[in-house]
């Protein structure tokens, strides 16, 4: 975390004047200048800002989909299968665990992003997916 930046953002959300910043600073650590603080002590001033109603957003980004419909539907089923409760963890890395265990089983050094799959190693993956999402719906 770049700890400067989220210090300047929180003073832009809080509308601090800059006078009023640098006594915070004093105040928190005894310096009045970032760049003469520890990485701990902007810890400290980015904890204070939040005390004083700085909330911290996510950047809000997202991958975009793919164009590639067989890519969709793995995703589209990862998604189901969480759904259905047939995976417990439905995030993106569980993802991509699940898609090298099927493509490379017992061998952990390889990443497999399904977003790089061919349609040959993908249709491997769907048809897994497939017979997971079956069970968890038979299972209902």
């Amino acid at each position: 975390m770049n700890t400067i930046a989220v210090i300047n953002i929180a003073r832009s959300q809080l509308g601090m004047e800059e006078d009023t910043l640098r006594a915070l600073y004093v105040r928190v650590t005894g310096i009045n200048s970032l760049r003469a603080m520890t990485e701990r002590q902007r810890l400290a001033i980015v904890e204070e800002l939040k005390r004083l109603g700085f909330r911290v957003t996510s950047g809000g980004r997202k991958l975009p989909a793919s164009t590639k419909p067989y890519i969709r539907l793995i995703h589209a089923l990862w998604k189901s299968c969480h759904r259905l409760g047939v995976v417990s963890d439905g995030s993106r890395q569980a993802l991509r665990n699940f898609c090298r265990g099927c493509l490379f089983p017992g061998n952990e050094t390889i990443a497999v992003d399904p977003d790089t799959l061919d349609y040959g190693k993908a249709s491997k993956v769907i048809d897994a997916l497939k017979a997971m999402e079956k069970r968890g719906k038979a299972a209902r």
